[in-house]
């Protein structure tokens, strides 16, 4: 019998380590009734509800532009009406200047039931593609840590992205991405070490075909502190075409099973125009939902690329001219509603294998970049007011002599946890050591031993 038993508790330790864990839905907000969107299993949760991204990407000016759109009240009221008469329910934004207040605008999104997935980086204070190493520095975290201490607050904030198609088909970018799941493993940190809601953390990828895979799997491995909270990628090959043509059938299949949420950060391609948007009715349907959480099209104004449906005389007009694709993105958004109950979503969360190096992934799958020492004092101090777009200033791509990475840390074996942002909690995150490694799984194992073998002296 007491063999027997420590067998059963051997093999309980290889249960607890290997097995994915189930995740159940945070609940709302206790600061208000409006309802917070939350991770759970490889989907989004507002409250017991699922929540499909059906949104738009917002940037009036183009990207060329300094402009935040959420900072201006006499933009964003205008604009906000357009939001409320195509019926979508989140909008990105690409960035904002964390040194200005944006209150009016996030209530006036509030009360339009409309959520903001936000792009936590500027020009001025990004990663460098080119040369990552010195663009992580302290100075370019004082600015994210101050955007996202900023932004959550707003219950409506639904997610971050850490990054934007910093790895694209340039020769070599790939050697940036562990600089952006620093990024990533730093914003985490900084929400639970600061007390904050626990908004999803995630990347927006270029749908670079030779990469792709690796980019997805890289952002979901390793230890909990460290992976995605979700993934999403902007993909253009739906051209007027249909799940099969636009290669959707294949990308759906490839992500079965990834073990977090995806949604497309961008998509809508102008190959074929007008547009009719028929890949809402496919990211709607049983073919994708158990996948796929929805996503974003790009873009609401008309600006020199010529994707947009709605035209500007200038970024500050009172009105807006709509474009034929206008009423056809609310048509089909109409015609293609989400679906109710789970939509098929996985109800466990798990990372997966880091990708291995070869030609088109130049990473070493096992050492991230550690944060760089003179940002830790934010951890507990909080950042402070941002620097804004810094104009007229040099920004932080080459601040190194501010503060930056000096080792690398270990990005360790996938976890079956999953516990990122999608584990039961309380309305505030509780502070988290820094660091790469996650004990939960040595505690949770050791628990279950001790108690199986004091069992089995009992016998």
């Amino acid at each position: 019998m007491k063999a027997s038993a420590f067998a059963s508790a051997i093999a309980a330790i290889g249960a607890v380590t290997a097995s994915p864990t189930p995740t159940e839905q945070e609940p709302p907000t206790k600061r208000a009734s409006f309802p917070t969107v939350t991770v759970s299993g490889n989907a989004f949760w507002a409250g017991k509800e699922r929540f499909y991204i059906r949104g738009i990407d917002y940037q009036p000016g183009g990207s060329s532009v300094n402009l935040d759109p959420l900072a201006d009240t006499d933009i964003c009221m205008r604009d906000i009406a357009n939001f409320k008469d195509l019926g979508i329910n989140t909008v990105r934004v690409y960035a904002v200047d964390n040194s200005l207040n944006h209150d009016q605008c996030m209530k006036a999104l509030q009360d339009a039931n409309i959520y903001l997935v936000l792009d936590v980086n500027n020009p001025k204070y990004s990663i460098n593609r080119g040369q990552p190493g010195p663009s992580y520095n302290a100075k370019y975290l004082q600015s994210v840590f101050a955007t996202v201490e900023m932004f959550a607050q707003y219950p409506n904030t639904l997610a971050f992205f850490s990054g934007n198609e910093v790895i694209n088909d340039d020769k070599d970018t790939d050697k940036s991405a562990p600089y952006v799941k620093a990024v990533t493993r730093d914003m985490k940190n900084y929400i639970n070490s600061r007390g904050l809601r626990k908004i999803p953390v995630g990347y927006s990828a270029a749908d670079v075909a030779k990469n792709r895979m690796q980019t997805a799997m890289y952002m979901n491995c390793g230890t909990d502190d460290m992976r995605s909270d979700f993934f999403a990628f902007n993909d253009y090959s739906w051209c007027n075409s249909d799940f099969q043509v636009s290669g959707w059938d294949q990308k759906v299949k490839n992500f079965t099973d990834y073990g977090l949420p995806i949604f497309l950060s961008e998509y809508g391609c102008i190959k074929n125009r007008p547009r009719k948007f028929e890949e809402i009715g496919a990211m709607m349907s049983k073919e994708m939902t158990g996948v796929y959480s929805g996503g974003l099209m790009y873009e609401y104004s008309y600006e020199a690329n010529e994707y947009g449906i709605v035209k500007l005389s200038d970024v500050k007009a009172k009105t807006v001219s709509k474009m034929d694709e206008f009423a056809a993105f609310k048509s089909i958004l109409s015609a293609s509603p989400a679906p109710t109950g789970s939509g098929g979503a996985a109800t466990t969360t798990h990372a997966v294998n880091c990708p291995t190096s070869e030609a088109v992934w130049q990473v070493n799958p096992s050492l991230v970049p550690e944060m760089p020492s003179q940002a830790q004092k934010y951890m507990k101090d909080g950042a402070g007011k941002g620097p804004g777009f810094d104009v007229s200033g040099d920004g932080s791509q080459n601040a190194a002599d501010s503060g930056t990475a000096t080792a690398s840390v270990t990005g360790g074996q996938a976890s079956p946890t999953g516990k990122g942002s999608g584990s039961k909690g309380s309305d505030n995150a509780a502070p988290a050591a820094l660091g790469p490694l996650d004990r939960s799984p040595f505690i949770i194992t050791a628990v279950a031993l001790f108690f199986t073998l004091f069992g089995t002296l009992l016998l």
